[in-house]
């Protein structure tokens, strides 16, 4: 389990109170100009996103309470927990039952799993919808176990992100990695550059974005001499990428938390992030640092040509730091009128460290009754869950010059509270469908008004009296993608204000989608089952639609079988196998038959008899089995009896389609 960064920052080195300076208009620094133009990071707030928590059940490679519990094999309970806040789980499908008593409110305590794909469109729709630009997908050393969740979340991130029109980008943390200058590189190649094609990975000066976070730091963590992290800086860059330093708070003195010597590292990167975390904890102590490391580190920044990208922190809920939003708002102020180019906020989803903007528990109604966690109202001041996000979004429109400069926060606390404007928009009218086909349906309704004009409004999935979140945009027309071919679906539409008014839905529309085609991967995401796998390299990974992560069966003891649920009897006629696409993935022979029943039995029909196939990662690395003829079936079984370049069945992707 990765270590968080304050585990060992907490007791970092902040500057006294004798260092302080006062705050007055002569302290003010003049606009800095940015070494670059805007893109996806300069003039854009960035959020940190860790993405790493899994649940017992929800079909990650990892199968454990990943980062909710200190024994990640046991529910998480007041004493076995690794977090300080609460989330608010209400717009999530799916939650997982913990060991903590029920909340306040007398409901269930649950929590969610970063490995749900729900989970992960739910919080972008949330950047979305607060104006959120960029998110920086942390990824700590991928070598080891934890490493095929971590692959999976990249494509899940990857996946929100260009539903939502978000950008994203990997940043690297070197925290414990001993072998990283070798291991980055290798990663990078042969993994995480291929999200670059995406149209949703952040681009910046002509170049994607990469960070690396953790070199300089004078601790045992990251003990690296000069030399390697100069040389995988540079590396980077000499793939075309700009490159982002996650760097101590005292980089530019190279001392207290940053070793000596690092001069010629932090002034390699494109853009530096000082880190924050641990060294404030109220106003005063972000108009100190505004004076004694922003406001000379952006002088040292332009002087070089570097890029200045801050971190900006809401404050830790259980240290009671945030005082209902001023101290996050007095940083904002602080940064803008510095004149930084970009701001980084630490963190989204950080619930470990309680430094989280995504939505949290609002009230002691929200959180587990034996729990002892505080609440978002901890000072006494009723704040809604969201408001983190839309104080963040308020902060980037300051940062774009969209209001102007204040040190007056103007987000209020609870939404509604936008100055006077309580009055909702009306509930957008005629919803209906304007097409589908067997994975999207299209939408279309009139628009809504309001006092002050609408904003937005949110697609919601209704089952069962139930609506959650299944996209959103500006216009008066959306396309759900996603779902299940043959299926029936409900419909409805929300619209909101700028102050956070939401209205009432809209009429709801059902629509059914259509028959599968045979373009249609009908195994995509379906329920899996397997003869056996090895270490973390579960079934669920052959359907995830991730190439990188993969299933692999015990070793030396063949036959082996890895089957799918295609939820209902369909045609199927072909079958497709996948294996990594990375080189090292070197060519191999696997004899595979496939299997199939309509009722899951333990001794499915033939379909195909054993061939041998083989993978070429030259051609793609992947192998087609057809049918003799369409057979209709609901269950597919893959039956492996040897492989030449492993003894196991292996498959990164199963594919299972009707022609």
């Amino acid at each position: 389990m990765g270590v968080t960064r304050r585990t060992v920052l907490q007791a970092a080195l902040a500057v006294s109170a004798t260092g302080a300076v006062g705050i007055g208009e002569s302290a003010l620094a003049a606009s800095a100009s940015a070494a670059s133009s805007a893109g996806d990071v300069v003039g854009k707030i960035t959020v940190g996103y860790q993405g790493w928590f899994a649940c017992i059940g929800d079909g990650s490679p990892i199968n454990s309470w990943w980062h909710w519990s200190q024994n990640g094999g046991q529910a998480p309970s007041p004493s076995n927990t690794t977090i300080v806040a609460w989330p608010d789980v209400r717009e999530y499908s799916r939650t997982y039952r913990t060991g903590y008593a029920a909340l306040g409110n007398g409901q269930p305590a649950t929590l969610f799993s970063s490995y749900d794909q729900q989970t992960v469109d739910t919080q972008f729709l949330w950047m979305q919808q607060n104006n959120i630009d960029t998110a920086a997908l942390q990824r700590f050393n991928p070598t080891g176990g934890e490493g095929p969740n971590r692959d999976a979340m990249a494509g899940k991130v990857r996946s929100a992100a260009e539903s939502h029109g978000r950008k994203f980008y990997i940043m690297y943390d070197v925290s414990d990695w001993t072998t990283m200058q070798s291991d980055i590189k290798a990663d990078w190649t042969n993994k995480m550059k291929a999200h670059t094609a995406s149209p949703a990975y952040a681009v910046q000066n002509g170049k994607p974005v990469v960070c690396v976070w953790g070199f300089g730091f004078a601790d045992n963590q990251r003990p690296f001499a000069p030399e390697p992290c100069l040389d995988v800086v540079n590396w980077f860059k000499a793939q075309g990428c700009y490159v982002i330093g996650g760097v101590p708070t005292w980089w530019r003195t190279g001392d207290r938390d940053s070793r000596p010597g690092f001069s010629d590292v932090y002034h390699a990167f494109d853009m530096l992030s000082p880190w924050m975390v641990g060294r404030i904890g109220n106003a005063a102590d972000a108009d100190n640092f505004y004076n004694v490391a922003t406001v000379p580190d952006l002088a040292e920044c332009a002087a070089h040509g570097i890029d200045y990208q801050p971190c900006v922190l809401p404050g830790s809920v259980t240290g009671r730091q945030r005082a209902h939003g001023d101290f996050m708002w007095r940083q904002f102020y602080n940064m803008c009128r510095a004149g930084v180019q970009g701001i980084y906020i630490s963190m989204f989803d950080e619930y470990n460290e309680g430094n989280q903007i995504a939505k949290t528990a609002e009230s002691q109604a929200f959180v587990p009754a034996n729990s002892g966690f505080l609440a978002l109202d901890e000072d006494g001041t009723a704040c809604s869950s969201d408001y983190y996000l839309r104080l963040t979004g308020d902060g980037g429109r300051m940062l774009k010059g969209q209001i102007p400069l204040t040190p007056t926060r103007p987000t209020q606390p609870t939404t509604g509270g936008g100055g006077d404007d309580t009055t909702a928009p009306t509930a957008p009218g005629s919803l209906h469908a304007t097409g589908h086909t067997d994975t999207t349906v299209s939408l279309a309704w009139t628009a809504s008004t309001d006092n002050t004009g609408v904003t937005g409004y949110q697609v919601r999935r209704v089952s069962g009296g139930t609506a959650t979140p299944a996209g959103s945009t500006t216009g008066t027309s959306f396309t759900v993608t996603g779902l299940a071919a043959a299926t029936a679906y409900t419909f409805d539409v929300v619209a909101s204000d700028a102050a956070g008014n939401t209205s009432a839905g809209s009429s709801q529309v059902s629509v059914t989608t259509d028959a599968p085609s045979g373009t249609t991967d009908l195994a995509r995401g379906k329920p899996t089952a397997e003869s056996s796998h090895t270490q973390t390299y579960g079934s669920g990974n052959a359907v995830d639609g991730d190439r990188n992560t993969y299933w692999e069966s015990a070793n030396n003891a063949f036959p082996q079988w890895l089957q799918v649920d295609l939820g209902s009897a369909l045609p199927v006629k072909r079958v497709v196998v996948d294996l990594p696409p990375a080189t090292a993935w070197a060519t191999r022979t696997q004899t595979i038959a496939v299997q199939g029943s309509t009722d899951g039995n333990a001794n499915p029909g033939t379909l195909l008899a054993a061939t041998a196939v083989t993978f070429d990662p030259a051609t793609g690395n992947t192998a087609t089995l057809t049918l003799p003829s369409a057979i209709t079936t609901r269950y597919v079984r893959l039956v492996f009896t040897a492989n030449t370049g492993w003894p196991a069945g292996q498959a990164s992707g199963l594919h299972v389609y009707g022609a």
